[in-house]
């Protein structure tokens, strides 16, 4: 009996897209997180009439042919890529950006990375990191005799020094756009890799045409909305029940017949 087979299919995909959820509310509080969504598509059919055909020789087109669905797959883990809600920290060290663009950081083997958090910070030599130590790119340096850091929604970045009035320049930051931000591989920790499906990185200057802004101590929130998670919490259960009430429908008809040959 296929009806097993197919809601068996059912109950996996539904048991996908709750860890999707469940990820998704896991993370409402990551900075720069942005929501995932499960997609399906259905499977193969198994074709008993095609339509289209004639229905015997020299006859009428069949209208309409007999096509039975074998299930459903996981197509797709998509990430959504909306602005979350920027939030004031007061650290000048905390950057958010407003509009499309991607900090660039300096993995450990060398590759560039990409991300939305920007929490960062300076290390030991005064340069600009990540909350794991990555190093941003380009790279910035700030003083030992800093007393404040100002940087604009350009990105460029300066240095007041101490009994200085005059705003000594550090650098520019730099943003990366993507033609599909969708098609870059997650990480983990808040950081994006470039693949063939994203496209090639595009660097600019954050404020022109297509890059987003820069906005100093606030940080992005995440894209999580609760009330959402929760609905589609609910109605992935609910799905998930009704194929198991096909499985245990489908075993009481192979029971009848079982029964009916003995």
């Amino acid at each position: 009996m296929k009806a097993l087979a197919i809601a068996a299919t059912g109950m996996n995909a539904q048991q996908t897209n709750l860890e999707v959820i469940a990820n998704n509310i896991a993370n409402i509080n990551t900075t720069g997180y942005k929501r995932a969504r499960a997609e399906f598509s259905d499977l193969l059919y198994q074709v008993d009439r095609t339509q289209g055909v004639p229905n015997r020789a020299n006859s009428a087109i069949v209208p309409e042919g007999v096509s039975i669905g074998l299930g459903v797959k996981t197509a797709a883990v998509r990430n959504v890529h909306i602005q979350g809600v920027p939030t004031n920290t007061g650290n000048e060290y905390d950057l958010s950006l407003t509009g499309k663009g991607w900090f660039q950081i300096e993995g450990a083997d060398g590759q560039t990375l990409y991300t939305r958090a920007g929490s960062f910070n300076k290390n030991a030599t005064g340069q600009l990191v990540t909350v794991d130590g990555f190093n941003v790119i380009p790279a910035i340096t700030v003083p030992q005799d800093a007393v404040e850091v100002i940087i604009n929604n350009s990105g460029q970045v300066f240095a007041r020094l101490d009994n200085q009035t005059a705003l000594q320049p550090l650098g520019q930051l730099t943003l990366a756009n993507f033609a599909n931000e969708a098609g870059l591989a997650p990480l983990g920790d808040n950081l994006f890799a470039e693949t063939e499906a994203s496209g090639a990185a595009n660097v600019g200057i954050p404020g022109d045409p297509g890059y987003a802004t820069v906005r100093q101590g606030y940080l992005e929130s995440s894209n999580v909305d609760p009330v959402k998670e929760i609905t589609e919490l609910i109605s992935a259960q609910r799905a998930y029940e009704m194929n198991s009430k096909v499985i245990q429908a489908a075993d009481e008809m192979a029971a009848v017949v079982s029964k009916n040959l003995r």
